[in-house]
C-alpha cells in the first residue's frame, strides 16, 4: 500500500512541525515542506505529492497566487488551504481556484485528520 505524499506549505515553522508530526502518526508520508508559494511550486515538481495543506497568508507567494500557479500544472494534486478565522473571502475563492477543502486555524487534530483522511490514495 503506497502512502499518500504530502507537502506541507506554511510560512510559520511552529504550524509545519506540528501538521508534519500530526500527519506522520497518521499515516501521510510528509515528503517536502515550504514557507511560501514560491518555494512550494519548486517543491510540488520535485516531489509530485498528492496532497498539499497550502497557507494563504504568506510572504513572497501566498496561498491563493500558489493554487493558481498549480492548477496550471501538467498533474493535479489535492488541495487543502489553512487559514485563520476570518478569512472565509479567501477561502471561497480558493475553493474556486481548485482547492478540495479548508482547515481553519487553530485547528483541531481530530478534525484535520478526519478531513484529509477523505483525499488519502
Amino acid at each position: 500500500m503506497t502512502m499518500t505524499k504530502v507537502l506541507i506549505v506554511d510560512d510559520a515553522m511552529f504550524i509545519r512541525i506540528q501538521l508534519k508530526s500530526l500527519l506522520q502518526s497518521n499515516g501521510f508520508d510528509v515528503v517536502a515542506e515550504a514557507e511560501n508559494g514560491k518555494v512550494a511550486l519548486e517543491k510540488i515538481q520535485e516531489f509530485k505529492p498528492d496532497l498539499i495543506t497550502l497557507d494563504i497568508t504568506m510572504p513572497v507567494m501566498d496561498g491563493l497566487e500558489c493554487m493558481r500557479e498549480i492548477k496550471k500544472l501538467d498533474y493535479s494534486p489535492t488541495v487543502i488551504m489553512l487559514s485563520a478565522l476570518g478569512q472565509e473571502k479567501y477561502i471561497q475563492q480558493a475553493i474556486m481556484d481548485g482547492a478540495k477543502g479548508f482547515i481553519v486555524k487553530p485547528y483541531n487534530n481530530e478534525s484535520v485528520i478526519k478531513n484529509l483522511n477523505k483525499f488519502k490514495v
